[in-house]
Formats: structure tokens, sequence, C-alpha cells
């Protein structure tokens, strides 16, 4: 927690001033902003599924790219493709 006290002959836009600036320099600020957001993390079956997806799409890719149909490091629309099952 951060205090100040108001020194001598000190206005009160001097202290909101350096108030300001010792919140921006502790990082309070920076980290409630982080802790906002929060994202839960992954469990194993999700990582595990979407590493699945990352390998599948690359073969894809790489299958694509043989045949002409896409440009090497090009996005896939995966609407437009017929899959194979």
């Amino acid at each position: 927690m951060i205090e100040l006290k108001k020194k001598d002959k000190e206005s009160s836009l001097n202290l909101l001033r350096r108030f300001t600036k010792k919140v921006r320099q502790s990082g309070v600020l920076l980290e409630a902003r982080r802790n906002m957001f929060h994202v839960r993390p992954k469990n194993k079956l999700k990582k595990k599924n979407s590493a699945l997806r990352r390998e599948r799409l690359r073969a894809l890719r790489a299958e694509l790219a043989k045949l002409g149909e896409v440009e090497p490091g090009e996005k896939i629309d995966l609407s437009k493709i017929k899959r194979k099952r």
C-alpha cells in the first residue's frame, strides 16, 4: 500500500503528482490490469488437442502447397476445403 504525507507548504496538486508517480513506479496499476483479464491455464487434454490440430493444419498446408493450390506461408480458408475422413 502506498502512503504519502503532505509536506509543509506543498500544494494539493504537487501531492497528487507525487502520488501518481509513486503509483506508476510501484507497478500496482499494471498488476491490477493483468489480473482484470486473467485467463485460466489450459488443461492437458486441451493442450494436446490444440497441438494435434496445429499438426494437422501444417500437414494440410504442406499438401496444398505441393499441389499448388496455396502459396507457402499463405493462410488457408478451411471452410472452402473439402475434408477427407
